[in-house]
């Protein structure tokens, strides 16, 4: 089956390339006003994805997704720094200050600006999350539910899926389905999803239905948080060997530079 008719990526950002994957150097602040003016304008099926090393190591796993996965993120109309690896990776590589635009930040934050104005559809997520977490958000910030689907669906269900969400008319779509998938699917079917801004944010329904937590504000502020994360939660010890590849990644660039 051919791909749906997609936009073209725009941005309005000078981008930088971080192993091979473009960045976008904008501030938390800065990639609000840049999705809310997406958000108020023409609609245009837009993508985001936040940037952390461990998606940078799904790409060069040779796994069966990595070369879609590296599409979808070269395709990406904005591309933040999601954590502190690749702020310091950047350094490292290109010698830049780039500053942090986390997926909950970014959901949470084009909530609180746009209250009841906004129209959010929450997709991913084990069945009743979605549902938690639309209401919390409904609760907490007034947005509008456009709609709800969780995240336990197989490929052939996408285009039912991705139909659903484009009758919805949603102004944000929040599409918590894992690492690849989520940023997959938000491109592969855009121009179907049609959403002024659609954006891969992995355990944020989680957090925001309360079935799991969000790090504690100083490991957030020191820009740790997946540290307190993989310690904290033995499911998240398999990612250890992905951040410690990243790290041996990063110092054998450096050393080519140099």
């Amino acid at each position: 089956m051919a791909p749906p008719s997609s936009a073209p990526p725009q941005t309005r950002l000078p981008r930088l390339e971080l192993l091979g994957h473009p960045l976008d150097p904008v501030s938390l602040e800065a990639a609000l006003d840049l999705l809310s003016g997406w958000i108020a304008g023409p609609r245009e099926g837009r993508t985001v994805v936040t940037l952390n090393p461990e998606f940078i190591m799904q790409c060069r796993s040779g796994a069966p997704h990595a070369a879609g996965f590296s599409q979808a993120i070269a395709r990406a109309d904005l591309v933040t720094a999601d954590g502190v690896g690749i702020v310091w990776a950047a350094r490292q590589l290109l010698g830049a200050d780039v500053p942090r635009a986390p997926g909950f930040d970014l959901s949470t934050g084009l909530m609180k600006r746009h209250g009841q104005a906004l129209s959010v559809f929450f997709l991913g997520a084990k069945p009743g999350v979605a549902e938690a977490a639309a209401k919390v958000s409904q609760e907490q910030y007034g947005v509008r539910v456009a709609g709800v689907h969780n995240g336990y669906f197989d490929p052939a269900e996408d285009a039912r899926v991705a139909a659903l969400v484009g009758a919805s008319g949603a102004d944000l779509l929040l599409t918590a389905m894992g690492a690849a998938r989520q940023e997959i699917f938000n491109e592969y079917w855009r121009g179907v999803l049609n959403v002024p801004v659609m954006m891969g944010v992995g355990g944020v329904l989680d957090v925001l239905a309360g079935t799991a937590s969000l790090a504690p504000d100083w490991t957030r502020r020191m820009g740790v948080e997946w540290l307190w994360r993989v310690a904290g939660d033995r499911r998240r010890w398999g990612r250890a060997p992905a951040l410690a590849g990243f790290v041996a990644l990063v110092q054998r660039e450096k050393r080519k530079k140099g």
